[in-house]
């Protein structure tokens, strides 16, 4: 029997990333599949409290256990900017200038360290527990890869000598944050 998991996001490429790492034991649906197009106001100040903004909203909305994730780019030089902004950090969800000005304001920087987070809130009837996944690396100074989304063509993993963007699917999901946050989900799951 499969578990219904309902992953609090409009975005089809996190649903199916999710999808992959859980595997064929669950069943993850979107708020599409529910036909909730609310924007769901992520307010908080940490990774944590937007992930359970999220997880809560979805779980209360339809009481399918849910899973709320808040993921960014923190970049060392960069005071961990753009962080919790990192989806509208150029002021809207268009990551084409998200990275522009991510690479502006790195123009003269020599140190690149950065690293992706991923911050997940499984709720359900017993509440909120919180799973992180991170991944260590540097940015590169242009876009490399077509794959993936995000920052992804400027991300390079540590130990890697690609970006994410020029990683397969499966590849990138072996190491990914999000992968690490839901490895821990499903420890936790059982």
């Amino acid at each position: 029997m499969m578990t219904e998991i309902l992953v609090a996001t409009h975005n089809e490429h996190k649903k199916e990333e999710i999808q992959q790492i859980l595997g064929e034991g669950f069943l993850v649906k979107s708020l599409k599949d529910y036909h909730i197009f609310d924007e769901i106001i992520e307010d908080g100040d940490t990774f944590e409290e937007n992930a359970m903004i999220k997880a809560k909203f979805c779980y209360e909305t339809t009481g399918i256990p849910s899973i709320g994730d808040d993921s960014g780019l923190v970049v060392d030089a960069l005071g961990g900017s753009p962080g919790i902004y990192s989806a509208r950090y150029a002021g809207d969800h268009d990551f084409n200038k998200n990275i522009a000005k991510v690479l502006e304001e790195m123009q003269s920087e020599t140190n690149r360290r950065a690293y992706f987070i991923t911050v997940m809130c499984y709720y359900d009837a017993e509440g909120a527990r919180f799973f992180e996944g991170r991944v260590q690396g540097n940015l590169i100074a242009e876009n490399k890869g077509h794959k993936g989304f995000g920052y992804d063509p400027i991300f390079v993993p540590e130990g890697h000598d690609m970006t994410f963007a020029e990683m397969s699917a499966e590849e990138k999901n072996k190491i990914s944050h999000r992968r690490k946050a839901v490895d821990q989900l499903l420890k936790f799951l059982g």
